[in-house]
């Protein structure tokens, strides 16, 4: 292991069904297996960990509570295991979610 790699506990990752951002341009979509997605929870006590915002449904996002995006969580997933139609997110929401990105990636 490079002393930029960590190992990670295999039980702090999320599983099962849960609303995500894919944050994949469309364009991308059709010539790749997997998109990148960064998955989110309904637990507020993860709002304690660097790399997390909280958002709101607004009818258009697809999220039904005030649901914490888990940015530090960013990885690959299989396109076939994404199963429902994604809501929009607003501009706002996404630059947000790149800023997060921008700062756990040192960029």
């Amino acid at each position: 292991m490079s002393r930029n790699e960590q190992a990670i506990a295999p039980d702090h990752a999320q599983a099962g069904e849960r609303p995500a951002i894919v944050p994949t341009d469309d364009a991308f979509l059709p010539a790749l297996p997997t998109v990148f997605n960064v998955p989110f929870t309904d637990s507020r006590g993860t709002l304690r960990y660097a790399g997390t915002l909280l958002v709101q449904p607004d009818g258009q996002n697809g999220l039904t509570v005030p649901s914490v995006a888990l940015i530090f969580q960013y990885r690959a997933l299989d396109q076939r295991d994404c199963l429902y139609p994604p809501g929009l997110f607003d501009l706002a929401t996404l630059d947000q979610i790149f800023a997060g990105l921008d700062k756990l990636t040192g960029r």
